[in-house]
């Protein structure tokens, strides 16, 4: 218990903590926002750009499911170390190293005129990537208090259904166009590799690693920051941390959960702008502009879920029933409606399932020390992106062989339901052996 302070001081110390918190979340969330926009439009580019490869090269949709699903090979091998880097070493560095790299390989992949080669700019694509999500996840509880986590690891991944309504239309409009006798799917790539690049040359200069280091706060503020987050650390040594993090059941149970529910997000992800067009018959430039407003629900959806569980204090039942959700959405689908408006609705409920990932990766920064959730986040990520692989090429081996969408879509609403379930029932305490 803190001593009384004199009633006049009080006010002064809760102003002084609400101008910290705002002055921190105007410095970090938006940047790191326009980053993870970035991040998504290059990961997922090629399910847009798929449709043009398969009409000038060929490529079927095993090849497209083996070349969306190899970067999760090297994204998953990363993920860990990664995080631990941006924990122990430097943030600064890791993210802006991690974008300039996949910057330069998105702009590769534009020269890709074989199988061979897009497995292969694919794979170093998954390395380039793989410290950037674990890595800002565990960069947020530097800086963000619990009371405030879900919110802004909210705003940081509402990035994700943005980046479709961004990418979604802007790919359908460069697929529709030939510069200089290049396809318009090359040009996807040269275009939305360039901002990755300049961002994060940015990185280097913009973001801060600790609030000690933070010149742009008051020295007050930096006294106010770090005084609170070390009041909210749990008390364990650093070493025992993070072998309590990989050998916890609760982490274990919510690995699982990760990559079940993994299975259908990233199949639904790559999979939508082909089975928009197969359901609606619709061009590519409408089929952009039709696949962005799912996402642009989801990134509502998002926000107001991540506000809510910060306001309730509540994790599991906010990070289920988004995944809840989009069981319906993949049952739906099945039944492939003629209604655009019902097929448009299905598809929202489907991307709906993004919703669910603010307040689940607030589970183990809130229960676990600084370097323990670290290596939590990492490996949770990567054991879930595992599905990243498996996902897409699943769906995308099902459709070659049945010539129907439907086989995936089932699969997909079996793994989420089950997953949804996994976090619901997960134990809500680390300490379980």
């Amino acid at each position: 218990m803190v001593g009384a302070l004199p009633s006049a001081a009080v006010p002064t110390s809760v102003q002084l903590g609400d101008h910290t918190r705002r002055h921190i979340a105007a410095r970090l969330l938006p940047f790191l926002f326009v980053l993870y926009v970035a991040n998504y439009i290059d990961r997922t580019n090629l399910a847009y750009a798929a449709l043009g490869m398969s009409r000038d090269l060929g490529f079927t949709d095993r090849i497209i499911g083996l070349g969306i699903g190899i970067f999760f090979v090297t994204y998953v091998a990363g993920q860990t170390p990664g995080a631990l880097l941006v924990e122990r070493w430097s943030a600064h560095r890791v993210i802006g190293t991690s974008m300039v790299a996949w910057g330069l390989l998105t702009m590769l992949t534009a020269e890709v005129r074989t199988p061979g080669q897009l497995y292969l700019v694919r794979f170093a694509l998954g390395a380039a990537e793989a410290a950037f999500f674990p890595g800002v996840i565990v960069y947020l509880s530097h800086w963000f208090i619990r009371e405030d986590r879900a919110k802004a690891t909210s705003n940081f991944m509402a990035a994700i259904p943005l980046s479709f309504v961004v990418g979604s239309p802007l790919a359908g409009w460069i697929l529709g166009h030939i510069w200089f006798g290049r396809a318009g799917w090359r040009w996807l790539f040269v275009l939305e590799g360039i901002p990755a690049i300049l961002l994060g040359a940015v990185s280097f200069f913009f973001l801060t690693d600790w609030p000690h280091q933070a010149t742009w706060l008051a020295p007050a503020q930096r006294d106010w920051i770090q005084h609170s987050l070390r009041e909210e650390a749990p008390s364990s040594s650093p070493n025992t941390s993070v072998w309590h993090a990989l050998t916890s059941c609760t982490i274990l149970v919510l690995a699982t959960a990760t990559f079940i529910n993994y299975l259908a997000m990233y199949s639904f992800a790559f999979w939508i702008p082909t089975m928009l067009k197969s359901f609606s018959g619709l061009s590519d430039v409408r089929v952009g502009v039709l696949g962005a407003i799912p996402y642009l629900v989801t990134f509502v959806a998002m926000q107001v879920n991540g506000w809510h569980s910060d306001r309730s204090g509540e994790r599991h039942w906010h990070s289920a029933i988004p995944i809840f959700l989009a069981v319906i959405g993949a049952l739906g689908l099945i039944s492939q409606p003629r209604s655009l408006f019902v097929l448009v609705a299905f598809f929202t409920l489907g991307a709906n399932i993004y919703s669910y990932l603010p307040t689940f990766f607030a589970i183990p920064t809130e229960t676990l020390s600084q370097s323990g959730a670290a290596a939590a986040v990492g490996m949770i990520n990567s054991f879930g992106s595992v599905a990243g692989f498996a996902g897409p090429y699943a769906f995308g081996y099902l459709h070659a062989q049945t010539g129907s969408f439907s086989y995936g879509l089932a699969g997909m609403a079996v793994a989420a339901l089950a997953g949804g379930m996994m976090i619901l029932f997960a134990p809500r305490s680390t300490n379980v052996p």
